[in-house]
């Protein structure tokens, strides 16, 4: 079951530019393992949304509407030194 959630989450950070296609799958590869049931959710809703609002939030221009998808931002910003 999780390998073919991983799959399919593989697929869906396949983003429309490749900025994004390796930020949210860094976080994938290297954070979704470790993360609560909670934040494994909040990443996979995270992947719905636009590419222009994404891009927004991860360059810090706007905030994401939800906290855990913030978190999700934050991480990626700070590793990333955004």
């Amino acid at each position: 079951m999780e390998d073919a959630r991983l799959k399919r989450l593989r697929w869906r950070t396949r983003r429309g530019t490749r900025e994004l296609d390796r930020l949210f799958g860094w976080w994938l590869e290297e954070r979704f393992a470790d993360a609560d049931e909670a934040g494994k959710t909040a990443f996979d809703a995270l992947l719905d949304v636009q590419d222009p609002d994404l891009w927004d939030w991860v360059m810090g221009h706007a905030r994401a509407p939800r906290d855990d998808w913030q978190a999700i931002i934050d991480d990626i910003r700070a590793r990333h030194q955004i």
